[in-house]
């Protein structure tokens, strides 16, 4: 829940640090004072647009911090966004400069307008004056209605199976539309592939067949050189080895007279037998080296078919295996795209789970539509509208969609005996305002935030409506956080918590001032929300009556 907000210089607010608790919170002031100043400056925390506008005059930018309690999923996303989030709180802090540039901050570290709007969604759900806009759009009343049958599942499951069979129909009818194209593609590739089976170009074996081949090419010029260093290293005439024998039995003669030349003579020794083995490995050669015209042909044919086949593909010679893998991967998938048999079971198989998925999430609307029906209707009796009826109306949809099988309309009948209309069609501000309120009150236990905030929700309703509408606020602050902005003296007697906002002038300047009242001050704050003197006897005595029936015990259990 929010525990703490600090402004400065914000709009017409120089500076402002307000404490909240749980429960009901109200915040009452003369119109135009400033009470959805801070509304606005909450909102800007959580990550709505900002501009220059909301500086205060002569001020270089304006600050607003907003401070909550941490739950455990929210902590976790911090984590996952690489926010720190040590402490049991998140602070939340938004910078506006005179120019507009605007600088946001998660626990003391950047964050972009966005992640601040995300953490929000966790934190706060704000309900306007035209709460109620959002009860005409589909989708909003859809996810309302799943929300309040606990069929968030069955509903992800039906967009998924939606998904799937789209996909589905979509490659059915490709195929169908492609059948001929694909058949002649389908030809073509089956014929290179042939071409290619035939040559079977295995990995690595380019570079194999030209080492062979540039051996067997050139096997008259082995044998001539192999001959030429066997010669040289022992040959009849003077050779390598017989110089190093000369040498060795110079070195000997001379190692009988100077024994410290004796590791030379080994050195020597070591030459020689190295000399002598490399010319019998030069002779082995030779003796394995030999034409083979009828090897070297096959090895011309089969470089042939390689070179050939690579440049009808455009590719080196090397890289053909994956050229050949590349095309049969492709005449498979072919193969299955113009299989419409196969195609037809897959899209029938996928329609009847999308089918079945539809069916179960149809199921549980039907039976939390009935329920969420009679509950706002019920409330709507409490707040003024006696008589009036509540629907929720699920029409068949021709095809299933991702949203399910029907679509979900909110429909009122204001007064007794009025046709059920779509609520987007009921002409009055203030009936949709309380059926707004209706709704969220009957559905706020879905909501995941904990801290519930209406903007002058109670606009065009007034006496023992105002009074309902301020317990069933308190009765919703029971278990979690509930902030209204109000003018009703019957709404702000029911708050645990009241807060003032005034505006002062001082040296010509405006400034929009919050103060935290105690009961004796909200006794005279309320006196002047009734209109009349708030210091009058009959005022104090009238607003003493409106906390007093507030605080009753049966308000609280209710």
């Amino acid at each position: 829940m929010l525990l703490h907000l600090h402004l400065r210089d914000f709009v017409i607010v120089p500076e402002l640090d307000i404490d909240l608790a749980g429960g009901f919170t109200v915040l009452t002031g003369e119109t135009g004072a400033g009470k959805s100043i801070l509304i606005d400056a909450l909102k800007l925390a959580l990550g709505e647009r900002a501009d220059s506008s909301v500086v205060r005059a002569g001020a270089q930018r304006a600050e607003i911090s907003a401070e909550f309690s941490l739950c455990p999923p929210l902590a976790a996303w911090l984590d996952e966004q690489g926010f720190a989030a040590e402490a049991d709180t998140l602070l939340l802090r938004r910078v506006i400069d005179a120019q507009g540039k605007s600088r946001g901050f998660l626990n003391g570290s950047p964050a972009t307008a966005a992640q601040l709007k995300a953490a929000g969604e966790w934190l706060v759900d704000i309900h306007g004056q035209h709460a109620y806009q959002g009860l005409v759009r589909r989708e909003v009343v859809t996810h309302l209605l799943d929300g309040y049958a606990g069929a968030q599942d069955e509903a992800w499951a039906v967009a998924l199976a939606w998904a799937q069979w789209r996909d589905a129909d979509a490659a059915l009818q490709q195929a169908r539309g492609d059948v001929g194209a694909l058949a002649e593609e389908r030809e073509r590739l089956q014929w290179q592939c042939e071409e290619l089976d035939r040559l079977r170009p295995a990995e690595g074996e380019w570079a194999t067949l030209e080492g062979e081949h540039k051996r067997l090419a050139h096997v008259s010029s082995l044998l001539e050189d192999f001959a030429l260093a066997q010669g040289a290293l022992d040959g009849e005439d003077v050779s390598a080895l017989s110089l190093l024998a000369q040498a060795q039995q110079a070195l000997e003669r001379a190692a009988q007279v100077d024994a410290g030349l004796q590791p030379l003579v080994q050195q020597i020794d070591a030459a020689q037998t190295s000399l002598s083995d490399l010319s019998h490995e030069l002779r082995r050669l030779a003796e394995r080296t030999e034409a083979d015209p009828q090897r070297l042909a096959e090895l011309d044919a089969r470089l042939s078919g390689w070179m050939n086949l690579a440049r009808k593909h455009r590719v080196a010679a090397a890289d053909l295996p994956q050229t050949h893998r590349a095309l049969r991967d492709k005449l498979q998938q072919l193969d299955r795209s113009i299989d419409l048999p196969a195609l037809e079971n897959a899209e029938q198989a996928a329609q009847a789970a999308l089918q079945k998925a539809a069916a179960k999430l149809s199921a549980k609307r039907r039976k939390a539509a009935q329920q969420l029906a009679k509950a706002v209707q019920a409330a709507m009796q409490e707040l003024g509208m006696p008589g009036g009826r509540f629907d929720v109306a699920l029409t068949p949809l021709d095809a299933v969609g991702a949203r399910g099988a029907e679509a979900v309309e909110l429909q009122v009948a204001a007064h007794p005996g009025a046709e059920l209309r779509a609520l987007g069609k009921v002409a009055s501000g203030g009936e949709l305002s309380r059926i707004a309120l209706a709704v969220a009150v009957t559905t706020s236990a879905l909501q995941d935030t904990e801290t519930l905030i209406f903007d002058e929700v109670d606009a065009g309703i007034g006496g023992a409506v105002a009074q309902t509408v301020g317990r069933l606020l308190r009765r919703l602050g029971g278990d979690r956080q509930v902030l209204a902005v109000t003018h009703l003296a019957q709404v702000a007697a029911c708050a645990q918590q009241h807060f003032a906002v005034r505006k002062h002038s001082t040296d010509g300047q405006t400034a929009s001032l919050l103060d935290a009242l105690d009961l004796s001050q909200r006794r005279s704050e309320i006196a002047r929300m009734l209109g009349g003197n708030a210091q009058s006897s009959a005022a104090l005595e009238h607003a003493s009556e409106l906390l007093s029936a507030c605080e009753t015990p049966s308000l609280e259990t209710r």
